[in-house]
Order: structure tokens, then sequence, then C-alpha cells
């Protein structure tokens, strides 16, 4: 690895948490912990995650309606972990979002290589987005519309780059500003909002808007 992915393991079994926090940092991750849906909300708006492992049953809600929760801001990886051994179970999970799904119990090595399995299928990033006319070139960090460089500026290009793979979602102010940033939002909600209405007049010609949803965050959907 190139850099220490931080995977977030969401379990309230603390012997279980323990042991899957031992395996993943002996094979290089930060882990962070999270015993309730509460913490983990709280670690996700926070900081930026590689990889999420996420047990169904916690003390203040079922994991697959935080899934859910969490699929309309972001696409971090999810690996969802059950004692239930019903076959529904992983379709529910499936549908809700997940990206991959074990059984408890389940051998320690393979947790590990789940985990390394999303962490690969995350890195390939294409090296283009196109929608319509507009297109994103990820290596270079450009815009083009028509074949016309829109002459983004890196912070611009972020932000696009985020609502295009979440088109029609909506995406969260603290989430976008992390992301563009690097930093947490604190009460710089301005610096966003401007950035924000910039792209949104650069855009504009190809057909798309970045809608507010307010209280919420932002949408890119087609005019």
């Amino acid at each position: 690895m190139s850099r220490q992915e931080t995977i977030l393991l969401v379990e309230d079994n603390l012997r279980v948490q323990i042991n899957n926090k031992e395996v993943l940092e002996r094979h290089g991750y930060s882990v962070l912990l999270a015993m309730s849906l509460a913490e983990a909300r709280a670690m996700i708006r926070d900081r930026p995650l590689d990889a999420v492992v996420l047990d169904i049953a916690l003390p203040d809600g079922n994991g697959l309606d935080f899934l859910e929760e969490l699929r309309s801001t972001s696409e971090v990886p999810v690996l969802v972990l059950t004692a239930d051994q019903t076959p529904e179970r992983s379709s529910e999970s499936l549908d809700a979002g997940s990206d991959d799904f074990l059984r408890k119990p389940y051998a320690i090595k393979e947790l590990r290589a789940r985990v390394d399995a999303l962490i690969r299928r995350a890195a390939r990033v294409p090296e283009t987005v196109v929608k319509g006319l507009l297109k994103l070139n990820i290596v270079a960090g450009q815009a083009f519309y028509g074949g016309e460089d829109l002459l983004l500026t890196q912070k611009e290009f972020s932000l696009l780059l985020l609502l295009v793979q979440n088109e029609n979602k909506t995406v969260g102010a603290e989430y976008l500003y992390k992301k563009a940033w690097k930093a947490p939002i604190g009460d710089d909600k301005n610096s966003l909002q401007k950035v924000v209405s910039r792209l949104r007049r650069k855009i504009e010609p190809a057909g798309y808007n970045i809608s507010v949803a307010r209280g919420k965050g932002y949408v890119f959907e087609r005019i």
C-alpha cells in the first residue's frame, strides 16, 4: 500500500472488535472503532475513510438502515457482517448498498482478505467520466464541455467529480468540503457555497445543474 488506508469497524462486541482491529492493523491498516451507529456517524463525518466493516445488529439501530443513509452521501466500500444465517440477509445487504457480505462466525483471515479486495476494487478509478458533452479527465484533473477546457480550479474539479459520481443523489456539504479542502468544514460553509456557485455557472451550458437540498447538501442533475 502506498499509504495507510483507514478502516472503520462498527461492532458492539468488544472481543470481536479487538480481534478484528489487531489483524487489520498487523496488515498495515489504520483502524477506527465504533460500538454504535451514533459513534459511526461521528467518525464518518469527521474524517475520510477507505472502507467500513459494518455489523448489522447494533444497540441503537439496524446497520442496514444506516448503510442506506450512508449511501446518500458516500461511496465508501462497505463490508457487512451478521450472525443471521437466513439466505435473504445477503440480498438485503446488497440491496441496501453493501459491496460485500460475510456471515459470523468467520475466519479472521477471510475478513482481512475481504477488506483487501474492497480496497483494491475502490482503487481502480477510471481515467475519464463522461456525462453527455461533459467529460472529466480524472488523471489530469480537467473538465471539458464539447472538447473545450472549462478551466476548473482544483477545488471545483474535486467537487464536480464527487457530485458527478453521485448523480441525482444528495451529497452532504460537510463531506464535499472535507474531500475538496482536506479539512473539516467548521464555520466555513460560505467558501463551499461560493465554489459551488462558480461551478454551477460553468457546467450549465452542458445541460447540468447543481441544486441545493436545503440543510442536507447538493445534487448534480440534468436540467
